[in-house]
């Protein structure tokens, strides 16, 4: 299985197909970013056409094909009149809806698992809907047990110059990848607009992000001393500052193509970080599961078993009818047993129904009695 997992896509001996999950807060630039790897991908030589699912039923218009579209299944506005609901309860119920058909949609890819090298999928806009809800857990599931997944977590680099959002999209990250337990790739987009320079000196050098904090409008208080939010924020830096030495970023431009590459070449790395870490811990799950399941059978025999015995000691007498007959005895009953077959198409027979409104005469014999 390693060496599946390991050999690079083109190469003879085929690999199972890389999943990217994009997730981002709204605005970031999600689909936008999808086009632009789609069209990386189409652009190679050979090209690398990937298989593309849209899971956001509520946008207009995407810029890309999707194969599997979640609108083609769920229809966005007539869920949110169905169960009167507003915008952001319609999308998570379309995307539960739609997750009732997840089987089918896994058994679609798995399909095509032999003639593409890249899954992607984008997902809603909101990004709380996905990440924090149970339709999104048992996509993420579904897709990591059955193929290399890893998740792209798309940062809009121009709003995130402030330190105190910086710190936002950081923390939201964080809570992203320990939840999911996958591969995970930081994506500054829009590179194009603000370089993302200043995000990984703030990821390497604590004193750096210090400074812009210290520096930073409303980080003190009239009396000089720091905020309540500016000291917060110097905890949490120290706190995710190991978080950082186990994450991959990358700044690309969606607009022009610039850092797709070397998207890529994070996204090719990360193939053996789901072998060696993701996969132990998925089978480790699995194992403790089946443990557990069997734990519980295995209970629940032992407590019909007990509950039997106490009920033979306290009901002897019942105990010993409690039982099966034996086939001999099955046999001789048989035999003693007398029927009576009696066949009512011929003979009239005691007891036999008789029509008393017919009329005399018929060919039916019958002794009529004289009225005394």
């Amino acid at each position: 299985m390693s060496a599946s997992l390991n050999a690079q896509p083109g190469t003879s001996s085929k690999t199972k197909p890389h999943v990217i999950i994009t997730i981002g807060m709204a605005g970031a630039g999600k689909s936008t970013f999808v086009q632009r790897i789609t069209s990386y991908l189409h652009s190679q030589n050979p090209p690398q056409p990937p298989y593309i699912l849209n899971l956001d039923p509520a946008v207009t218009h995407v810029p890309f094909e999707a194969n599997i579209d979640i609108r083609d299944t769920v229809n966005y506005k007539e869920v949110m009149k169905q169960y009167n609901l507003g915008p952001n309860g319609g999308i998570l119920t379309a995307l539960n809806l739609f997750t009732t058909k997840f089987d089918q949609v896994l058994e679609l890819v798995e399909k095509r698992a032999d003639t593409v090298d890249h899954i992607i999928l984008d997902t809603p806009g909101q990004i709380e809907i996905f990440t924090w809800s149970a339709s999104g857990a048992i996509i993420t599931d579904a897709v990591a047990s059955s193929f290399p997944t890893v998740v792209a977590y798309i940062i809009d680099t121009p709003r995130t110059t402030a330190p105190a959002t910086f710190m936002s999209n950081m923390l939201y990250a964080c809570s992203i990848m320990y939840k999911t337990k996958l591969p995970f790739i930081l994506v500054f987009n829009k590179t194009d607009a603000q370089p993302h320079d200043f995000a990984i000196e703030w990821m390497q050098d604590f004193e750096a992000f210090q400074v812009a904090l210290a520096s930073h409008s409303g980080s003190r208080d009239s009396e000089g001393e720091p905020t309540y939010m500016n000291s917060l924020m110097n905890s949490m830096s120290l706190v995710l500052d190991e978080f950082y030495k186990h994450l991959k970023a990358v700044g690309v431009s969606s607009t022009t193509g610039a850092g797709i590459k070397e998207f890529f070449d994070a996204v090719a790395e990360s193939r053996e970080t789901y072998r060696t870490e993701y996969l132990p811990e998925l089978e480790r799950a699995r194992a403790a599961r089946e443990k557990s399941l069997q734990d519980i059978k295995e209970d629940s025999i032992n407590r019909l078993m007990k509950d039997l015995a106490v009920d033979r000691a306290a009901n002897p007498k019942a105990a010993a009818e409690d039982r099966w007959a034996s086939d001999e005895e099955d046999v001789d009953d048989d035999d003693e047993l007398e029927v009576n077959l009696i066949d009512r198409s011929e003979e009239p027979y005691p007891g036999q129904y008789i029509d008393v409104t017919r009329m005399r005469g018929h060919s039916e014999n019958i002794n009529w009695p004289n009225p005394g």
